[in-house]
């Protein structure tokens, strides 16, 4: 199991985008989710892999569930 410490920086470096947060920021500042009959997986801002991973952490409710729930929040704010 992963033990790791998994935070908003490590989630972006595992999604493959860039993890800096002003980086971040800027992310979620241009990405945005104004319905919510759309799933954070289903957005179509992620490439498949990337889909794929948000789904499996939100299912499976891995370690990585929280900061996925965290940046679906904040791509709804």
């Amino acid at each position: 199991m992963d033990t790791s410490l998994h935070t908003m920086n490590t989630l972006f470096e595992q999604l493959g985008l860039p993890s800096s947060d002003a980086q971040i920021d800027q992310f979620i500042n241009t990405h945005k989710l104004f319905s919510d009959n759309v799933k954070l997986e289903e957005a179509t801002f992620w490439t498949d892999s990337q889909a794929g991973f948000l789904k499996e952490a939100i299912q499976s409710d891995s370690d990585w569930a929280e900061v996925v729930d965290e940046l679906n929040t904040r791509l709804r704010g």
